[in-house]
């Protein structure tokens, strides 16, 4: 008998993905039931695991150690998790251990990643796990726990206390989840911070507010569980790891963990507390651990906010000097009602949203065939892979936003803030009658080895006439209309998002890279409020060859065709495939040139009754057809190189007669353009050559179950499993 509860979906945190299949608690009872420590097979103890050139010096040879081996008084945890269990080894991802830091801060959010009961003596096998977020799913990561050591001491990842290995491991997990330690290099906080919480993370400058603004705001989003950080801005690569004067380090990431008000000498002061991820160097300004400034502050009130003065990358300073040093802070929302919210809710972390409805999907940018580039490049932009969005129900947005909250810190006279007051509630009243979404594009899978290369990527939004019957936007759509939402400039970042007040009705994201034919994974998640739907935008496939194919055979091209099978045909009347070639070559243009097994695929499109040959009309006809084949392809050969880009080829197939939805045309692209950015005229003769042939197949099929499937279908199945 059931017990009536429903089993958490996969990729859920109560029910993640296990990462190359690996079964923690199988695993766990197997070596404990062997009595041998776990090896991991997926994530050798060997070089390729650190993904970067071996130091060839002996002296500087890495070896891989468990914890126990390493120190006796080895311990997972020791007391409670903070800040300062987490400091940067010999490897550039503060970003991650930033993003680490702030986790720290909010315990229901690091028991998701930090599954608790995890020991080095209790049930000990050397196997841990650790869960993370990836593109719509949370994945589980099992490790062993031999670590990189070098003169005795972890070559990454370590805690103040030396003796502490729970931040070590989970920088070891998530090496192994994206590849190599080495991938870890170089990155943005917010890819962190996301990976850590499946929430949402953004960017804002520190100039786009008042000091006191800013720390109020930054203030809030702690309380409702948000994580954030900073970091000062370098002008070149050349000043990544500066030290300014201050003692900051520029192009670094620092996490704010805390804020208070303190009073000195009766003046209240607003601090943040920043971690340094090294461990180490300090801000050295006012409010800094050693600086004066605390000497006039109540001792009850420093022991109340901890104030520890020593060297653990751990200080505070106020706003106003965090303003002046400081470009931008990085902040990530596991709500996107909190992204504007404005009171703070007594809960320090928010609970779910029930009115959002989060739609998910996954696709590629595909060379020649959905990789259409930004809307500089009209001829493709709208080959984009598009999303449908279909808002039915106006909400009610949150009453504040975040450019409300600068309105309030204007000073003004009663009159002035009367006005403001029936501006914001007529502001409120027009919100209220649009809908709420959030939008968000992630690339996949762009940390390879020690590189990172993001795609330069974003989204446009298009409102779609309510009298627009097609399901597909066309160039001509894209050509006429302006989108009603964006994402912003292009960004080489892992991801963009907006939050967008729509009228209800029916839109389509586009997502797209820069620049065209660029190859890429991708990620669009769309946060909308319940009674709104989203869909991907493919559509059934149509046909329509033969009417726009049927021409008259010219007086030329009949004689040609006469003197041919007068001279080469067989006592059957009839030419094979080569015959065929060399009649078609004589009467196209020499770029237009056909090799033999085009020719054997036009025999084979032709209605042969199993022969190899065509009959004299046969072949009449499909000269005809060739030429104006030509013609279409010579339409789309703009430079008149003898080529077309694949990308033009669904366009060209439009003007042939027929429509194939996105999927289609990446498999076409794959078939016939074999990946190439610029195909042969024969490539496009056997693509329309094969899709002739295939719709006539559909057409005559009688099977209902294969009618039921559709067009589209048997297109996929054909193009997949049949590479005649």
């Amino acid at each position: 008998m059931g017990t009536g509860e429903e089993t958490p979906g996969l990729g859920s945190i109560e029910n993640p993905v296990r990462f190359k299949d690996q079964d923690f608690k199988k695993l766990l009872e197997a070596c404990v039931k062997s009595g041998e420590l776990f090896d991991d097979p997926a994530f050798p103890a060997e070089q390729k695991s650190i993904g970067m050139p071996e130091d060839p010096d002996p002296k500087n040879a890495i070896k891989w150690l468990r914890p126990k081996e390493i120190g006796k008084n080895a311990v997972f945890v020791e007391g409670t998790t903070g800040t300062t269990d987490i400091c940067q080894g010999q490897l550039g991802n503060c970003w991650l251990l930033a993003a680490l830091s702030c986790l720290t801060m909010h315990p229901t959010l690091f028991v998701k990643v930090v599954p608790p009961g995890q020991s080095l003596s209790q049930s000990y096998a050397g196997i841990f796990y650790f869960r993370f977020w990836q593109y719509g799913e949370w994945v589980e990561v099992v490790v062993d726990d031999r670590l990189p050591v070098r003169g005795g001491r972890l070559l990454f990842s370590y805690s103040h206390t030396c003796n502490e290995y729970w931040s070590a491991l989970v920088e070891k997990a998530y090496a192994k989840l994206i590849g190599c330690y080495g991938s870890l290099k170089g990155g943005n906080i917010s890819e962190g911070m996301e990976d850590f919480t499946g929430g949402i993370a953004y960017s804002t400058r520190v100039s786009s507010r008042t000091p006191r603004v800013l720390w109020r705001s930054l203030t809030a989003a702690l309380s409702r569980g948000s994580l954030l950080s900073c970091f000062i801005e370098a002008g070149s690569y050349q000043e990544v790891g500066k030290v300014t004067g201050e003692g900051l380090i520029k192009g670094h990431a620092y996490a704010i963990t805390d804020t208070v008000k303190v009073l000195n000498a009766s003046v209240e002061t607003l601090l943040l507390r920043l971690r340094n991820p090294w461990g180490f160097v300090e801000y050295r300004g006012p409010w800094s651990d050693k600086a004066k400034e605390w000497d006039d502050v109540d001792k009850a009130e420093k022991e109340k906010i901890e104030l520890i003065k020593k060297e653990d990358g751990e200080f505070w300073i106020s706003v106003e000097d965090l303003s002046r040093l400081f470009d931008v802070v990085e902040l990530c929302s596991v709500n996107p009602d909190t992204l504007t919210e404005e009171n703070p809710p007594a809960s320090p972390v928010p609970p779910p949203s029930s009115t959002w409805t989060i739609s998910e999907h996954e696709g590629f940018w595909v060379p020649g065939s959905s990789a259409g580039g930004s809307r500089k490049y009209k001829r493709s932009f709208w080959k984009n892979p598009q999303f449908q969005l279909v808002l039915r129900e106006g909400d009610q947005p949150d009453d504040g936003d975040e450019e409300d909250e600068e309105d309030e810190e204007v000073d003004g006279d009663d009159s002035d803030e009367e006005t403001a007051k029936e501006e914001r509630a007529e502001k409120r009243k027009q919100k209220s009658k649009r809908c709420t979404v959030l939008v968000e594009l992630l690339q996949k899978n762009r940390r390879q080895r020690d590189k990172v290369h993001f795609l330069y990527i974003a989204f446009h939004v298009y409102k779609v006439p309510s009298d627009f019957q097609s399901a597909c936007l066309t160039r001509s759509f894209f050509m006429k209309n302006s989108p009603v939402g964006r994402s912003g400039k292009y960004r080489a970042q892992r991801g963009v998002w907006r939050k967008l007040l729509l009228d209800p009705g029916r839109y389509i994201v586009v997502a797209s890279t820069y620049r065209p034919n660029q190859s890429g994974e991708f990620f669009v998640r769309i946060f909308s409020k319940t009674g709104n739907t989203l869909g991907k935008n493919d559509f059934s496939c149509s046909f329509d060859f033969l009417p726009v194919m049927a021409a008259p055979v010219s007086p030329d091209d009949q004689m040609r065709v006469q003197k041919t099978f007068d001279e080469a045909a067989g006592p059957d009347d009839r030419v094979n495939a080569k015959e065929l070639m060399e009649l078609f070559n004589s009467a196209l243009d020499k770029d237009y040139h056909l090799p033999l097994e085009t020719c054997r695929q036009l025999i084979f499109g032709e209605d042969t009754k199993g022969r190899a040959s065509l009959s004299c009309k046969q072949a009449e006809t499909l000269l005809t057809s060739l030429r104006q084949l030509q013609a279409i392809f010579f339409q789309f050969d703009e430079d008149s190189s003898g080529t077309m880009s694949p990308f033009e080829l669904s366009a060209a197939l439009e003007a042939v007669g027929m429509q194939c939805d996105r999927k289609i045309v990446e498999l076409l692209s794959e078939r016939f353009a074999s990946g190439a950015l610029h195909a042969p005229f024969h490539s496009f003769v056997s693509c329309v050559t094969r899709l002739r042939r295939l719709f006539a197949l559909y057409e005559s099929e009688t099977s209902r179950e294969v009618k039921d499937r559709g067009i589209n279908f048997v297109l996929k199945f054909h193009h997949t499993a049949d590479h005649v």
